[in-house]
């Protein structure tokens, strides 16, 4: 979420996470202690916002100090959705109760002493570490990989934890990290979101290293021949758009190319040639849409508009030939930006 109150005078990226009493926000997702916090209790939200013309889906929270902060959503639905939890969690102060939402997942907080790059080591280990193994599911063959129950077994018989549930929040950071990556339908759904817990202490929920080696095959339903693809390679999304130049500013027609693993944006010169023009790296991004632009020179570009700010605070701008291509633009960005490495 792009947040902009009283501790900035621009916009910043940040990590927000929904408490009961309050909003606390974080520079980054992995960050232990916030940058701040917005108590809830007197508060009201003020929402569509439309004190930034040219920013939208921009929503407006007045603290009880009458202190103004403005949080930018990347598109409708995903604005919407923390406007009406935001207003609920107000509404159970007023009336005394305990606000509670399954779906609003608690920030992951890990022992200082817990070195993550270590343990990935120990789990990579040969002989003591986590076993990778051909796992079948869904008519389709996963090589190099490891249930999620694996996971955490492995982790209680290493003393790495006390409990299965500790097991969960260790296992969701070195996901979070990208020393583990999702591969299934089940394992990825949790880890965009859909779950209550990222990473999942189950049987068919299939993860596996980064630097595995790990593809999957499957069998065509046409032929029946056995196809291999390198999981890492899977196209998520591609198409052209407009690109503005990051020095010069002009804008040109790109062919964008979305992979789900590693987490880059390809581009490439529409007219041919194999080799990208260059690569944006969406690990860490925030990615929202925007009405226009001051120092843009294109017509008609209200609605289409969308911005990539990456983790090293470069923006990228993009322009999708309708609203509904910038949407799914936006949430497939957003989807290899948590998941990819």
């Amino acid at each position: 979420v792009l947040m902009q109150g009283s501790m900035f005078n621009t916009w910043k990226p940040m990590w927000v996470v929904l408490l009961e009493d309050g909003i606390e926000f974080y520079k980054r997702k992995a960050d232990n202690s916030p940058k701040g916090m917005v108590p809830l209790k007197g508060s009201s939200i003020n929402s569509p916002c439309q004190d930034f013309g040219k920013r939208m889906f921009v929503f407006k929270l007045t603290a009880a100090k009458q202190q103004d902060h403005f949080f930018q959503a990347a598109y409708l639905e995903e604005r919407d959705a923390w406007v009406r939890d935001i207003k609920k969690a107000i509404h159970c102060i007023d009336g005394g109760q305990r606000f509670a939402r399954k779906s609003t997942r608690k920030s992951i907080r890990l022992p200082e002493t817990i070195n993550l790059s270590a343990l990935y080591l120990s789990m990579k280990d040969p002989e003591k570490g986590i076993k990778e193994l051909k796992l079948e599911k869904d008519k389709k063959v996963f090589n190099h990989c490891f249930t999620g129950t694996s996971v955490i077994d492995w982790l209680v018989s290493s003393n790495s934890i006390r409990n299965r549930k500790e097991g969960l929040m260790l296992a969701s950071s070195l996901l979070s990290e990208g020393y583990l990556h999702p591969a299934g339908d089940t394992s990825k759904a949790a880890a965009e979101g859909l779950s209550d817990i990222p990473f999942l202490d189950l049987y068919d929920a299939y993860y596996y290293f980064p630097d595995s080696g790990f593809f999957c095959e499957g069998n065509s339903s046409d032929d029946d021949v056995v196809l291999k693809e390198e999981f890492r390679g899977i196209i998520v999304k591609q198409g052209c758009l407009l690109k503005q130049g990051h020095r010069r500013k002009n804008w040109k027609v790109r062919k964008f190319v979305l992979r789900e693993d590693p987490a880059y944006l390809h581009y490439y010169d529409p007219a041919g040639g194999e080799e990208p023009l260059g690569a944006i790296h969406l690990r860490g991004c925030v990615v929202t849409a925007v009405e226009d632009m001051p120092d843009s020179k294109k017509c008609n570009a209200e609605n289409i508009l969308f911005e990539i700010i990456t983790a090293n605070d470069t923006h990228y701008y993009l322009q999708a030939a309708s609203p509904a291509e910038r949407t799914e633009w936006i949430k497939a960005i957003q989807a290899v930006s948590r998941t990819g490495k």
